[in-house]
């Protein structure tokens, strides 16, 4: 055991000294760092309780995706019983379920069909026995199509997992460093956005659906006319996004979503110098886009957001080359979060501020500060207890902890993780850790030198029956880290990953680091007796 080959010393010291000179970066002003190479630009980041900042959580409207699931089936069904030229009346959403009458002759030729929408529900390992949809005779020819919980909670589950993706867009955009976006309880996100002091325009950019959609303006009949009740079947009312708020008479079908743009920019109006948003449409959009406003020359066509009219300009000439720009009294400001909003995408379903939180700057500090003075008085009094009791060999430990604490801190700056204050908890509680399998070791010198063994066989065999020992202790530890990173959210989870990552680097240096120091303290002294 205090064996080792020159290459494998070698090996053991250039890996604890990349490692560590992982954690250099975190020593330099960020200013200085980001002049450095792209590699070496890795370190740490502070979380939301050391340097302040914004925490939101934000909850998916449930009805709205419940309602959204129900429409789809309504169109489902519409779309099936046409197809296979099926007569029917009455599709109508009633609460939870969607019902339709068909003629008893086709009444089988109908649920065959319908029964068709319904799809098994995909678990972990597969199909759990569930379906999507649940089709039943209601009698009289009356078909009902109810959709299960396990499917809601599913739809609800993939929404969360979409506006995930678009909020963290969002917030990206917005500049903001190494924000912290994950899923919480089953319909819920948190948002955590460290140096933020001033959360309202995110509020309002995380706010807003942004469904775009591009529709014409019903000019048969007049706003005034469809305020009183006259509106046709095919066209709605909606009101203009900015004041005064104008009415329009717009057309429910969608000429071109938001979904088929590509890219979305603020810039200014060439003629009248106001902020405007250019657009950018893909192959299919600009198509459709470019049809649309060749047969609807001279008519008005509506921009629509969130069911609020933009703007509403007139097609003078045919827009063929895929491209455009939006107008309506912005800012430039405005105009920008526009513009974020386009690129990102529109969210699935609307999320509504649950809960908000703004930390100050100074109590990050205080926090850092406490943090520290914890770190510093737990490290000197371990310092001081080895040495006292342990000695020459108390200082080697000492010697294989500190470099343990900087491996930490290393690899964490590899990852470009987050320190948050249970995280520094996490690493104060792994330098006990690390001095512990020290201990263990110690302690089983000391038995064999009891048991009569001379100095370098005690040493050689404290080593290798500890082993075992600390290997358990630490994989159980290990596991239990792994549980919390698994099932926790925020600062649990940066708790577990500074732990997780601790019990690595102090079975590295206690058994590995700590030995081969001792090894060339043994083959250097050749001793008769361990100070220990």
């Amino acid at each position: 055991m205090l064996y080792f080959t020159r290459w494998k010393a070698l090996g053991i010291i250039l890996l604890a000294l990349i490692v560590c000179l992982c954690a250099v970066p975190n020593f330099f002003p960020e200013a200085q760092v980001k002049t450095w190479p792209a590699w070496a630009q890795r370190r740490l980041v502070l979380g939301l309780d050391l340097q302040g900042g914004s925490y939101l959580l934000l909850e998916v409207d449930s009805n709205y995706v419940k309602r959204q699931k129900l429409d789809q089936i309504r169109d489902d069904v519409r779309r099936v019983l046409r197809d296979n030229k099926i007569g029917y009346t009455g599709l109508v959403t009633k609460g939870d379920a969607v019902e339709v009458r068909v003629k008893d002759t086709d009444l089988s030729a109908a649920l065959e069909k319908i029964r068709e929408l319904s799809q098994p529900l995909g678990g972990l390992l597969g199909s759990n026995g569930q379906r999507s949809l649940e089709v039943s005779d209601a009698g009289g020819g009356l078909i009902r199509l109810t959709v299960p919980q396990a499917a809601i909670t599913e739809r609800i589950r993939q929404t969360i997992e979409q506006s995930i993706q678009i909020v963290e867009k969002r917030v990206n955009e917005l500049g903001t460093v190494e924000p912290v976006i994950q899923r919480q309880g089953t319909d819920r996100i948190l948002v955590q956005v460290p140096g933020l002091q001033d959360p309202t325009r995110l509020k309002i950019i995380l706010g807003q659906t942004a469904k775009m959609e591009f529709r014409m303006v019903d000019t048969s009949v007049p706003p005034d006319q469809a305020q009183r009740g006259s509106l046709p079947a095919e066209s709605e009312l909606l009101m203009s996004a900015s004041p005064p708020n104008t009415p329009y008479v717009v057309k429910k079908q969608v000429l071109v979503a938001g979904g088929d743009l590509t890219d979305a920019q603020p810039g200014f109006d060439q003629r009248t110098g106001e902020p405007v948003v250019n657009f950018k449409f893909n192959t299919s959009g600009a198509r459709k886009f470019s049809q649309a406003t060749q047969e609807n020359v001279g008519l008005p066509f509506a921009i629509v957001l969130d069911n609020k009219v933009i703007s509403a300009p007139v097609i003078r000439e045919p827009i063929t080359g895929g491209q455009g720009q939006i107008s309506g009294s912005f800012t430039v400001q405005s105009a920008n979060d526009l513009a974020i909003l386009l690129r990102a995408g529109a969210l699935p379903a609307p999320l509504t501020v649950i809960e908000e939180r703004t930390v100050g700057p100074g109590l990050g500090q205080d926090s850092i500060e406490k943090g520290e003075l914890a770190a510093y008085v737990g490290s000197i009094m371990v310092i001081v207890f080895m040495l006292l009791t342990y000695r020459l060999f108390g200082l080697f430990a000492n010697i294989a902890v500190a470099i343990n604490v900087a491996m930490i801190f290393g690899l964490l700056s590899l990852l470009n993780a987050t320190l948050t204050l249970p995280g520094i908890a996490g690493i104060v509680l792994t330098v006990g850790i690390a001095v512990d399998s020290n201990v263990l070791i110690y302690e089983r010198i000391r038995e064999e030198l009891r048991g009569g063994r001379n100095a370098i066989s005690a040493i050689d065999a404290g080593f290798k029956r500890a082993l075992a020992t600390i290997l358990d202790s630490n994989i159980t530890t290990f596991i239990a880290a792994a549980v919390l990173f698994y099932i926790g959210t925020g600062p649990v989870r940066g708790f577990a990953v500074t732990l997780g990552i601790g019990i690595i680097t102090t079975v590295f240096t206690a058994f590995t680091l700590t030995r081969l120091i001792v090894a060339w303290w043994v083959r250097w002294k050749r001793p008769q007796s361990v100070p220990i």
